[in-house]
């Protein structure tokens, strides 16, 4: 592991990688490729307008955010029946509300829409230009956790050009389980070390690892917003490590 701090992302790009020995990329979603801070913060400011309160929704996304994981763990460790990612998200806005002073201002409808955000995430600037680069070469895949409705839509709404859409759901189950990257080798039909899989998180390039997948991190400082501080420190585990998709784009077009 190298020195960088977490608040100042490594900006040497490189990759230990043959191009010519992957086949197929999989990709995170929400956070990797999808800008949910900002998405999210700014539907909910139109409710905030619409109501006249005078709420803290990055405050609230980090409480939302953080019930969310809970209970995919949740389902992951079977102490909770499976259930969609867009039923997760609506079930745990409830709980992140009662943490407000202005739970009330929200009405039910409110907070159907609001959680139908989720589904309309943009992209990063950088995702669809290092998609468009790296449709050629290789086969690109989703591997996310959002529901199979949610990816579908984003990525036909953002034109974003993926050969097949994966998420954990088709197994009922949510990464880090190893189930998930099975998924993606028996969709994609390869060895597993045939697979680049591509995230900002490290628990899932951990897992992706572990399974025999090959690995690239792709550091987003401002995934949680502007006042966050997440780790985005080089590991000796990862295979590349680029700032950005189209830097990553470049690495593996050699």
């Amino acid at each position: 592991m190298n020195t960088t701090t977490a608040s100042s992302p490594a900006t040497r790009a490189y990759s230990k990688l043959d191009p010519r020995s992957i086949k197929a990329i999989a990709f995170d979603m929400q956070g990797t490729l999808l800008d949910f801070y900002s998405t999210i913060v700014e539907a909910g400011s139109k409710f905030s307008v619409k109501h006249a309160t005078a709420a803290e929704w990055s405050g609230l996304l980090a409480h939302w955010r953080h019930a969310y994981r809970v209970q995919l763990d949740q389902v992951i460790d079977g102490t909770i029946s499976w259930r969609s990612t867009d039923q997760i998200y609506r079930e745990t806005l409830d709980t992140a509300l009662q943490a407000s002073s202005w739970e009330d201002a929200l009405t039910p409808q409110d907070r159907t829409e609001l959680s139908a955000a989720w589904s309309n995430l943009k992209p990063w600037p950088d995702t669809r230009p290092g998609l468009l680069q790296l449709r050629d070469r290789y086969t690109l895949s989703t591997l996310s956790n959002g529901s199979m409705s949610s990816l579908i839509h984003i990525v036909k709404q953002r034109a974003l050009p993926f050969d097949c859409v994966l998420t954990a759901e088709l197994v009922r189950s949510s990464k880090p389980d190893p189930k998930v990257y099975a998924l993606a080798q028996r969709s994609l039909g390869l060895a597993a070390d045939e697979i680049l899989m591509v995230a900002c998180h490290k628990y899932d390039l951990e897992a992706a690892k572990a399974f025999g997948f090959r690995v690239a991190f792709i550091p987003r400082p401002l995934e949680f917003g502007p006042d966050s501080n997440p780790d985005t420190r080089d590991e000796t585990c990862f295979d590349a490590f680029a700032p950005s998709l189209t830097a990553l784009a470049e690495l593996l077009n050699r």
